[in-house]
């Protein structure tokens, strides 16, 4: 059994002209990223590896969560390949991701990051909000073997469905 949780960033700042690679969280978005580590924390999740979009916003939300989940530092990894890249490039780096790892968080960006997991649990999800989490599990033991309609979905859950 493979489980992967998809993480969309936290909100983003819009206030400050800049490259949109090294776009930083505004408050809401570190407040949020905050709130959602504390409900994974709450639920003794745990993840063996997170691999990121190395954009400023996505390393931001991913250290956050890392903190509060007390990673070490070598857990977290960056590929560029989860940077504004179509679904099938998500597809490609998680069939390449080593099978002794059971539990990952992959950080990204939409409309991607939505259409990855519609497209992995067939389900319609229309939107994953900024810091929304989708996780699935996988009927496998090889993240290689993972397609389309595979993943069954655990929950979806993101900081406005608690008012926060």
């Amino acid at each position: 059994m493979k489980t992967i949780y998809f993480l969309r960033h936290a909100k983003s700042d819009w206030s400050v002209e800049c490259d949109d690679f090294d776009r930083k969280l505004n408050k809401r978005g570190e407040n949020n990223a905050l709130f959602m580590a504390e409900r994974l924390a709450k639920y003794k999740v745990k993840p063996d590896i997170i691999i990121s979009s190395p954009a400023k916003r996505a390393l931001s939300t991913v250290k956050i969560i890392a903190d509060r989940l007390k990673l070490p530092k070598k857990a977290v990894v960056t590929d560029i390949n989860l940077y504004l890249t179509p679904p099938k490039t998500y597809l490609e780096v998680i069939r390449q991701i080593d099978n002794s790892h059971k539990i990952v968080f992959m950080t990204g960006h939409n409309p991607t990051i939505t259409e990855i997991c519609e497209s992995l649990s067939g389900t319609h999800i229309g939107n994953i909000p900024t810091c929304g989490i989708f996780c699935m599990e996988f009927d496998t033991e090889t993240f290689g073997t993972i397609s389309a309609n595979e993943g069954k979905k655990i929950f979806f859950d993101f900081p406005k469905k608690h008012n926060y």
